[in-house]
């Protein structure tokens, strides 16, 4: 016997509009797999009068989004608005009435992730974010099910498609970053202000989620380094590739003695990693751990589709949840574990400097770093007449001991510029 959901949407944009046609369109398909059928019983929108891809049968919009919440024919609450707020509201409101919600609100979820959560586990009902970090590519339910018993020391991610999509153009066709940045655009693979991308501060969302679900304790996102790409250059493109490496913007997260930490910026990446290999807007997820060694996720990581499926997934899994009328147990449990700051943590940098090409300058600079406690790993120079191009990879060292270094290499006069600085990502093939 097939058993009806209504379901109830905040926000029907690029997402909202891809999961009704799914389940209106698929609805016989979804129907023979699960024995369930869902009916959309209430949408809440910003603008009434705006044209819809999707059929509008009377009664079904509204511009309150408290109506759908409200709504007693609504079972189950998507939540595919975007924004703190009102949505971080209106899902708790949701839960408190007792309705399962799901959520692809990566920004609200990193800073109200902890709250959201206890008011389902209160309730006894599923609060699931399957979409809110990977889009299509399910990474929420390993972490926080299928590697539950797994203790896992890192986790790498490019969680951000606009970016990948402008690195991949930089390093493989040679475009310079405005110029990857308007194909992105043109493709719709960045938005009309890119700033949340290209700034990191949408991986650094999808960072602090991950870092919380793979140590057990939770990150906020203000507990997140963020550095963007706006400063990366064809020219560090150019000598990454010499030196058999690509650069990507990652999210690196960590469990040492010491504490976790969690992290995103433009990094260089072995040719020989997995994460290499990740080109144009796909995004991919690596988890290291003790048993498992190590693991790949990859796949579409945003647009509406691949977004909407996970969506999917998860009102299947809470409407099943539900009608079977159980107690639903808590999926994810948060204990206090010390968080490292970023100053404390171990990097390896690429320097790029512009200098004098005076007798002694090397021997200064040197000295900067070895004062600084940081040993450098390789040296090479480019350049003739007066001024040349030098590149310094130091060794693995403290990143308040790097930036100290750094400090003293602005100080000599010899140095006419610091034209980049990119971290380096420890790897063993």
């Amino acid at each position: 016997m097939e058993q009806s959901i209504g379901i109830g949407l905040l926000g029907a944009g690029t997402v909202g509009s891809a999961l009704i046609a799914r389940l209106v369109g698929e609805s016989e398909a979804i129907a023979a797999k699960t024995g369930l059928t869902f009916d959309v019983r209430k949408i809440g929108v910003n603008r009434l009068e705006r044209e819809r891809d999707f059929a509008i049968t009377e009664g079904l919009l509204t511009d309150d989004p408290f109506e759908v919440v409200n709504d007693p024919t609504v079972d189950l609450v998507v939540e595919v608005m975007g924004g703190k707020e009102p949505a971080g509201d209106l899902i708790l409101a949701a839960l408190q009435a007792g309705k399962p919600v799901i959520s692809a609100n990566k920004e609200l979820i990193a800073s109200r992730g902890p709250e959201l959560i206890a008011a389902a586990e209160r309730a006894g009902v599923p609060f699931l974010f399957e979409a809110a970090v990977g889009g299509g590519i399910p990474i929420i339910r390993p972490l926080s099910e299928t590697l539950a018993g797994e203790r896992l020391d890192r986790v790498l991610g490019i969680v951000n498609g606009t970016t990948n999509y402008i690195l991949t153009e930089m390093a493989s066709e040679g475009s310079t970053y405005e110029a990857a940045l308007e194909q992105a655009t043109a493709l719709g693979y960045a938005e009309t202000d890119p700033t949340a991308d290209i700034s990191g501060a949408d991986a650094a969302a999808k960072a602090a989620i991950l870092a919380s679900l793979a140590f057990g304790t939770w990150v906020g996102v203000d507990d997140v380094y963020v550095e963007g790409i706006e400063a990366i250059t064809s020219v560090d493109m150019t000598f990454a590739a010499e030196f058999g490496f690509v650069i990507k913007l990652i999210a690196v997260c960590e469990r040492s003695e010491s504490g976790v930490s969690a992290r995103v910026h433009p990094a260089m990446i072995p040719l020989d990693h997995p994460l290499a290999s990740i080109r144009g807007a796909t995004n991919a997820v690596y988890l290291e751990g003790p048993t498992i060694e190590s693991l790949l996720f990859s796949g579409p990581g945003a647009g509406g589709g691949p977004t909407a499926t996970a969506v999917l997934g998860d009102v299947i899994d809470a409407a099943r949840e539900t009608l079977a009328g159980a107690q639903v147990a808590p999926r994810i449990r948060f204990s206090p574990t010390e968080l490292v700051p970023f100053t404390d943590v171990a990097t390896r940098w690429y320097v790029r400097l512009q200098v004098d090409d005076q007798p002694g300058v090397l021997a200064q600079i040197a000295s900067g770093f070895g004062d600084a406690g940081v040993s450098i790993r390789s040296v090479w120079q480019e350049g003739v007449d007066d001024e040349a191009a030098l590149i310094v990879v130091t060794h693995s060292a403290a990143e308040s001991a790097q930036r100290s270094a750094l400090a003293s290499l602005r100080a000599i006069d010899e140095v006419i510029e610091v034209a980049s600085v990119i971290r380096v990502l420890e790897h063993e093939s």
